[in-house]
């Protein structure tokens, strides 16, 4: 495919809410912007728990300066989905939905040629924003990729009155666990550490603690799942081996960003076990010139690092670098 369109300003790669900040800060400037995002609006945020209830407040959420109203006091899935909504009826962003991007390349006249699975796009500055939702954290042993294994959690009706084993012990674990068992499931819960995760919402984790301690949920700490098979999942303890029977495996063991699209754009990633993309801290321009990093996927593997709240500023350090070094007029 050929470039069809006169070069943009900039083209912005994911409409999570980071994203969206990019783009209104680019708007806010003038600049001739295009976001892409590969599913619905806000995607990663669609695509969690039903009734997920934010770590963060209300306002720590808000982009654009417009006020996120919330009455109880953390927002919800739902009212994130409706904020983020509006945000668009407000600023009318340029946005192309359910386009998947394929590929970023620098070519030889300092633009960038982008390419996605419906068009192709000339633009002089690019933002990955892409956060890291995308790709579980896989625990690699037989049976993983049976149907009964699921990575993703939605709700818990699916698995009432069920033997349910969790794998893990961050948030997304221990909401599942305490669902599922709220809702009537045998759980049974796989630690490869020797407690709750001190990252869990400080108002769930005594709950899970209390349910575990009352033998209510069976955790097994210092252990990991050594396979699973149709009917039972065999758990490596310190005690030895132990057989369950089961019938659904929650592997919710994380998830990371997608680190081989930034290596194919040209950023660098760090050896080690963090992998984190090289970029400047004070511009979040990457070591490939006018291509910029914004949001969760700053992180590498250290996905609780950045947050809606904290990375927010992202966006103005980003079309502030943009409009300074390419001697672009204010509005």
């Amino acid at each position: 495919m050929e470039v069809n369109t006169k070069p943009y300003d900039l083209v912005v790669i994911g409409g999570g809410p980071i994203g969206m900040a990019c783009a209104i800060a680019a708007q806010r400037k003038g600049l001739n912007y295009l976001l892409i995002e590969k599913g619905a609006l806000v995607n990663s945020l669609y695509n969690y728990p039903l009734y997920m209830t934010f770590f963060s407040t209300a306002e720590r959420l808000e982009i654009g300066e417009v006020p996120f109203t919330c009455i109880a006091p953390k927002p919800g899935r739902q009212e994130a989905l409706e904020y983020y909504r509006n945000i668009q009826r407000k600023f009318m962003l340029n946005i192309h939905l359910y386009e998947r991007v394929l590929s970023v390349q620098k070519q030889d006249n300092g633009q960038f040629k982008v390419t996605s699975e419906k068009d192709v796009y000339a633009a002089a500055n690019v933002v990955i924003a892409t956060g890291f939702y995308d790709i579980p954290m896989y625990i690699n042993v037989p049976g993983e990729n049976l149907p009964k294994v699921h990575h993703y959690y939605k709700e818990a009706h699916e698995y009432a009155f069920k033997k349910v084993l969790v794998v893990g012990a961050n948030n997304s674990a221990v909401d599942a666990a305490l669902e599922c068992w709220h809702k009537g499931a045998e759980v049974t819960m796989v630690i490869r550490k020797g407690e709750i995760n001190d990252r869990v919402k400080y108002w769930i984790k005594p709950d899970i603690e209390n349910r575990i301690k009352e033998g209510s949920i069976k955790a097994y700490f210092y252990s990991e799942v050594a396979a699973i098979s149709e009917k039972q999942v065999t758990i490596t303890t310190p005690d030895g081996t132990v057989t369950v029977e089961n019938d659904f495996v929650l592997a919710l063991t994380g998830y990371r960003p997608d680190l081989d699209f930034l290596k194919s754009c040209g950023i660098a990633i760090s050896e080690g076990i963090n992998c984190t993309p090289q970029y400047n801290p004070e511009t979040m321009e990457t070591n490939v010139n006018g291509l910029y990093l914004a949001g969760v996927v700053c992180g590498g593997l250290e996905t609780h690092k950045w947050f809606i709240e904290n990375s927010r500023v992202h966006a103005h350090m980003i079309i502030d670098d943009i409009m300074s070094r390419q001697g672009l007029k204010q509005p």
